[in-house]
């Protein structure tokens, strides 16, 4: 591949380049030391390690709930699906009362558990790291539960269901 193989290709921003990567949706909670519920979604999501079970996900340094998340031992991943993506928006939403109407549970840990997602994972925190204008969260899944709905997709700034080909 030569230098030129790339002529033709209309060069976009980094931001636009990462919107056409598909990937899934999740809603991550917690709870602080006081009990109050705290939460974000995320499309920045992946497993990293099956030995221990590991996983990833991304938080904005910005965010309301950084500093919570920052401390935070526990903490739970929500895969969600079509039905839930009015949720997904309202925890990408600053400043929006995430945790409005009965969604959300409490688990044995005083967790906010979101019903019915397609995957949820129990996570201990395993490590964080600096990532520019993110800390990455590495959470050691300690439960894995799959509900009956296909994961949501989110891709080009809009959300699609899957099909099989």
């Amino acid at each position: 591949m030569t230098s030129h193989d790339h002529d033709h290709d209309q060069e976009i921003t980094f931001k636009d380049a990462m919107a056409g990567f598909p990937s899934g949706v999740t809603i991550v909670t917690t709870v602080d030391e006081n009990g109050k519920w705290w939460g974000f979604t995320a499309s920045s999501f992946c497993s990293v390690s099956v030995d221990p079970p590991l996983i990833l996900v991304c938080l904005s340094v910005n965010a309301e709930c950084h500093p919570v998340f920052r401390a935070a031992e526990h903490w739970v991943v929500h895969v969600i699906h079509s039905d839930q993506v009015d949720v997904a928006m309202r925890f990408a939403t600053r400043g929006a009362d995430k945790f409005a109407g009965e969604v959300f549970r409490s688990d044995h840990r005083g967790l906010p558990r979101l019903a019915g997602s397609s995957v949820t994972l129990d996570c201990t925190t395993h490590a964080r790291y600096e990532g520019g204008d993110h800390t990455i969260l590495v959470g050691e899944v300690s439960g894995c539960y799959r509900g009956t709905e296909r994961p949501t997709v989110y891709t080009e700034r809009s959300f699609h269901t899957l099909t099989a080909l």
